[in-house]
């Protein structure tokens, strides 16, 4: 089993003639992804790496069954493009877009939190808010990951976004993460030390994205292949330590963590635009400390990532 994606997932670019939308979905298809078309505006009927080009995303799903989406446009149509996937009836979008205007997310956000059709709970660094907390139709949930990430991918089966493929190995571990380099980091770990993963989801690194640490934990957790979860965290907002809270009440599978940014100085935004202390609060102390108390084995430093889910997994 896996979260989000699969082997049989129908994934549409949404900005395939670009140059790194084609360079990414020429990448994905040779993972072995089922990436079955793109979009572009005006340029429907063209033909891009073997799959066809379509103008709208409705056009995508009518034709091609699309159920996911990969989105590399501009920042500034990033917003319209993950709404167009959502009204089209996506269920699973990864924006992979860096840049994308936080009053733009603020849009996306409220959109798909008031949808007709119902949406998890999406996630912000800051704190976060709360969809509906009744869906009408579960099936027909909806799953924005990121912007500003590096994607999506359930190792062997399906990949969408620029992670490096060669580096995943199929196996029993969950991944999180805010930061894409600490995500191949950590991946490359696991794998050296023959823990394969399950599916490893990059949340992006903005002040508002829209999944957050809780919603995949709550996914991790119904999932029966996933025995254990690692969480890459940094400095910034309260999603952390809401994530050890929900850890030590409700889930019952080991778990390891990472925060960067323990030297960062107040008020300095370190790397992300999502990563800034402010108000002397979301500093990495304050998110160790949380996590410490929920029971989850923290690595000391980049380099013990992998030894410390070895030792969440030994205690378990």
């Amino acid at each position: 089993m896996s979260i989000l994606i699969n082997k049989d997932t129908r994934v549409v670019c949404q900005g395939i003639t670009g140059k790194s939308g084609e360079f990414h979905s020429k990448n994905c298809i040779d993972y072995g992804t089922k990436l079955v078309c793109g979009v572009t505006p005006g340029k429907g009927g063209q033909e891009v790496l073997g799959v066809p080009v379509y103008d709208t995303v409705a056009e995508a799903v009518k034709q091609q069954g699309v159920d996911a989406s990969m989105i590399f446009v501009p920042p500034p149509f990033t917003g319209d493009a993950i709404l167009e996937a959502a009204d089209a009836g996506v269920k699973t979008i990864v924006a992979i877009t860096e840049g994308v205007p936080v009053v733009d997310m603020v849009r996306v956000y409220d959109r798909l939190r008031n949808a007709d059709c119902g949406s998890q709970s999406h996630g912000s660094q800051n704190g976060g808010c709360t969809a509906k907390s009744e869906i009408p139709n579960p099936k027909s949930q909806i799953h924005l990951i990121g912007p500003n990430c590096p994607g999506v991918i359930t190792a062997d089966e399906c990949k969408i976004g620029i992670m490096p493929g060669y580096i995943h190995k199929k196996g029993n571990v969950g991944v999180i993460s805010r930061s894409g380099t600490l995500t191949y980091e950590v991946v490359w770990q696991l794998s050296e030390v023959g823990l394969g993963q399950t599916t490893c989801v990059g949340l992006g690194g903005d002040p508002i994205v829209g999944t957050s640490f809780i919603d995949l934990l709550k996914m991790f957790k119904e999932d029966d292949e996933t025995e254990a979860v690692i969480m890459i965290g940094e400095i910034g907002g309260s999603a952390e330590e809401e994530a050890a809270a929900y850890v030590k009440e409700h889930f019952n599978k080991p778990v390891a963590a990472f925060i960067a940014g323990r030297t960062a100085p107040p008020g300095k935004r370190m790397g992300h635009a999502g990563a800034i202390i402010s108000g002397g609060k979301g500093t990495a102390a304050e998110k160790i400390a949380a996590l410490e108390d929920a029971g989850i084995e923290v690595a000391q430093s980049p380099a013990d990532m992998g030894a410390a889910i070895q030792r969440a997994l030994a205690r378990a």
